[in-house]
């Protein structure tokens, strides 16, 4: 029962959810899938440098043949049985091909430092989504906690309206506006209450855990806080986007190995040599009535033979197959070219747009702040006259509905900057991976 109570509820914190996602991200696995693929490949790229080997035996116990041989007066039928075995062992070694090994080589070397980068992106990728979500339920719940707390101050003030009414300090329409006004404080309750848990689905989404699991969230104190200036610097930033973000080290890396494949591709061009050798061994044991052959082993240890051979090949004309894969393989470099240049330039914007809108986040904190201090002033001022009959309802209802406003925006000023934080850090490649067994990928 406990067990069942336990998958049933899970209390996380946002290193839990970053930690938990990590582990069960697609996106993660299908990189690191292809990391280890791109590792095999290289594997693959060294045994071309290294002599093919392979090995034929075959043995047959028995054999019949029927044939006519001289005879007198006519030819006669006579029976061979035979056993026969055979033993190759070859190998062959590549002198020289083009330079086609080396290249592919080192297009493998650089395939697979891209994969490294592109599963590090991945991990940072899956960080990033599931803190903004994760922030995004914290603020879905603290907008919901608010208009709860709007929606009691409106039932209560609604009863207080209620006892003036049957003593005759207030009418009936104001009443009713105050019944009107309870009823909007319930349906904000209602649509915050869906805003936060269409949130919540969406960080069990990014979690891959059991829908039917329930989450409580447990905020940490350091996750929300604020930094000491909103002053960013956009060169230095820029720098250490540059040299961090992983995306753009793939792609570079990508880049290389077109590159290389490039010239992997020109080796059809050259002639082809190979050095081969050859032990060979073989007999046939004959059961004829008229002769006998040496036993098969003694064939096998007497008939071995050998052969060294250096062939050269040369494609004269392949139907300009060669012009078309170097051609294609130069479009291909090209493109990696242009997309490496396109994800700076974008990285560039990218980092212009966050870093204003981080500034732009510090400064609503402060603006929130100053709102909601006069806003809570001026909804007590008027609730007080409104009591003692000196305030109507409207300026009551208004007062109240500014003060809701500038809680909501308080709330939403301080997740807000958390929010831009962490797409500032994932916009310069900061974003810090927790360490993974699986993955090997160390915390930066």
């Amino acid at each position: 029962m406990a067990r069942s109570s336990e998958q049933a509820e899970r209390r996380l914190t946002l290193a839990n959810c970053i930690e938990v996602a990590l582990s069960n991200a697609t996106s993660a696995k299908k990189a690191d899938s292809n990391l280890k693929l791109q590792g095999a490949d290289v594997l693959r790229s060294y045994g071309s440098f290294l002599p093919r080997l392979s090995v034929s035996a075959g043995y047959s116990p028995y054999t019949l043949r029927r044939a006519y041989a001289p005879g007198s007066p006519v030819a006669e039928v006579q029976k061979t049985t035979i056993k026969s075995a055979d033993l190759t062992l070859s190998t062959s070694l590549n002198l020289f091909n083009g330079f086609s090994d080396y290249a592919a080589l080192q297009a493998s070397l650089k395939q697979e430092r891209a994969a490294e980068f592109t599963l590090r992106r991945a991990l940072e990728s899956v960080v990033y989504d599931v803190t903004q979500t994760y922030y995004q339920v914290r603020l879905n719940q603290e907008l919901l906690a608010i208009a709860r707390e709007n929606l009691l101050l409106a039932q209560d003030q609604l009863t207080l309206t209620d006892r003036q009414f049957q003593i005759g300090l207030k009418s009936m329409t104001d009443r009713y506006q105050q019944q009107a006004d309870a009823s909007e404080s319930g349906l904000q309750v209602i649509k915050a209450d869906t805003r936060m848990q269409r949130s919540m689905f969406e960080l069990l989404r990014r979690l891959q855990i059991d829908p039917q699991t329930k989450i409580i969230l447990i905020p940490s104190p350091e996750e929300l806080q604020a930094p000491l200036s909103s002053k960013l610097d956009i060169d230095s930033l820029a720098a250490i986007a540059l040299e961090r973000r992983n995306d753009l080290k793939s792609k570079l890396f990508e880049t290389y190995a077109a590159k290389w494949q490039t010239r992997e591709s020109r080796a059809p061009w050259y002639p082809r040599v190979d050095l081969g050798f050859n032990v060979s061994t073989g007999g046939t044991e004959y059961f004829h009535p008229e002769y006998a052959y040496p036993p098969l082993s003694e064939q096998l240890s007497n008939t071995v033979g050998y052969s060294v051979a250096l062939n050269l090949s040369w494609a004269i004309f392949d139907g300009f197959q060669t012009r078309y894969n170097v051609e294609s393989a130069k479009v291909n470099q090209l493109n990696q070219q242009l997309d490496y240049a396109d994800l700076k330039r974008n990285i560039a914007i990218d980092l212009q747009q966050a870093a204003g809108e981080y500034t732009s986040a510090f400064m609503q904190i402060e603006t929130a702040n100053v709102s909601f201090t006069a806003a809570n002033s001026a909804y007590e001022g008027i609730k007080r006259k409104y009591e003692l009959g000196a305030a109507g309802f409207v300026e009551l209802s208004t007062a109240r509905a500014t003060l809701f406003n500038a809680r909501s925006n308080q709330a939403q000023a301080i997740y807000n900057l958390a929010m831009q934080k962490s797409i500032l850090d994932f916009t310069t490649g900061t974003v810090i991976i927790p360490q993974q067994p699986e993955s090997g990928i160390p915390q930066r």
